[in-house]
């Protein structure tokens, strides 16, 4: 409404256009999203090929799968031979822009000394060939690995430079789709890229502007924990929250499983406030604006909207941490206790979410299996479970050190 005031508020003509940032727009998402029982990305993604027709061989998909996922779950080993991530010195008015930062705001989160982001098209553009060239390639395999000596892994690092308009979503998923079939990435590594821009990066946009005003209250699960200090300095034992909290700090990134299985499923099983986690991630990620962030939190970390658009809540114990990831090798607390201080406590915070939860969940297909196996054990066991996440959030909640 405030746009079509303009040309009669400044006497110039005034021409509105869709945003080109985006493949699909608000009225078609709505349309797609119309009269359907879930919003399952899946289907929406499908969509997406077929009209943009990226990885299509006539009306079926390259390789006769649409999507690679149960390939790309490897950890992964630190590689002294993997390339660096190219980076760019800031120029003259960034080194300005830079100055102003550090002297309007002296005591927050981060450092600007570090900054190496592109700030024009045609650095985003080299930023994107040497992604293509260098990384593309592994990129499938390790998407969800973390490594404590390697922030970046083989990630694109581009998700900045397409939000703002510097590089065009479509021309970076044909680059992309061109590395496949010249034989210089396998289809694994190029569909699950193309899946994260044309699937998940479009399906949440519609999301939020077909849930938004409200959608940021949802708190399915009443939590209202505030944030533990060490989410602002990264001061913590748990060396997967340190790691990554204290990446987020140096760089304003960390990937995709980071933020979702580290500290965005270490917040959902504390009991955070979804609301003050959702303000966390638009605060600390430089790639983060409300319409990407707000729901990926709200709806796939934090679950705090009941299912609107997640099937289930992603939570997990620290064996997946140890599984995906070396950060349990140096960690203070042991991965292989259950319960206890000396207990990682992931554990028994798990075990707690689910069963206070559990009129919620319980009833939810896809943690039959999940619940089965909490109803088989023994009240000892459970109450111990019960014991051991309480001990660690009285801790947390009186401030001490955990």
């Amino acid at each position: 409404k405030a746009m079509n005031a303009w040309q009669s508020d400044i006497g110039l003509p005034v021409e509105i256009r869709t945003d080109s940032r985006f493949l699909c727009s608000k009225a078609e998402f709505k349309t797609w999203s119309s009269g359907r029982r879930s919003l399952t990305m899946e289907y929406f993604y499908r969509d997406m090929r077929r009209r943009t027709g990226l990885l299509m061989n006539g009306t079926e998909p390259e390789a006769n799968r649409w999507n690679f996922d149960a390939d790309n779950r490897r950890p992964a080993k630190p590689d002294l031979f993997r390339p660096k991530h190219k980076g760019f010195a800031p120029d003259d008015m960034t080194r300005d822009v830079l100055d102003l930062v550090e002297k309007k705001f002296p005591r927050n989160m981060g450092s600007t000394s570090r900054f190496s982001f592109a700030v024009t098209r045609a650095d985003a553009e080299k930023a994107a060939d040497a992604f293509i060239h260098d990384f593309l390639p592994a990129f499938g395999e390790t998407q969800d690995a973390m490594l404590t000596e390697e922030p970046f892994l083989n990630h694109a690092l581009l998700s900045f430079y397409i939000n703002i308009g510097l590089l065009d979503p479509l021309s970076l998923c044909r680059a992309a789709e061109r590395a496949y079939f010249e034989g210089h990435a396998p289809i694994a590594s190029v569909e699950g890229f193309i899946r994260q821009i044309i699937g998940w990066r479009e399906y949440i946009r519609g999301i939020y502007w077909l849930a938004m005003p409200g959608y940021e209250q949802s708190n399915a699960f009443d939590a209202h924990r505030p944030l533990p200090d060490f989410f602002w300095t990264g001061d913590t034992e748990m060396a997967c929250l340190s790691t990554v909290i204290t990446q987020t700090i140096t760089h304003a990134y960390a990937h995709h499983i980071q933020r979702l299985m580290v500290v965005g499923n270490f917040s959902m099983l504390a009991g955070l406030d979804p609301h003050a986690v959702h303000e966390w991630y638009l605060a600390v990620y430089a790639d983060a604006f409300e319409w990407v962030e707000l729901p990926n939190v709200i709806g796939m970390s934090q679950f705090a909207d009941g299912g609107f658009m997640a099937s289930k809540p992603y939570a997990a114990s620290g064996a997946y941490i140890a599984r995906m990831s070396n950060y349990c090798e140096t960690c203070r607390y042991d991965v292989s206790q259950k319960t206890g201080n000396n207990a990682c406590p992931l554990n028994a915070l798990y075990w707690d979410f689910l069963d206070r939860n559990a009129e919620q969940l319980s009833k939810n297909h896809r943690l039959a299996q999940t619940y089965s196996t909490w109803h088989r054990m023994d009240a000892e066991k459970k109450q111990a479970y019960r014991k051991s996440a309480a001990a660690f959030l009285q801790r947390l909640d009186d401030g001490v050190p955990v």
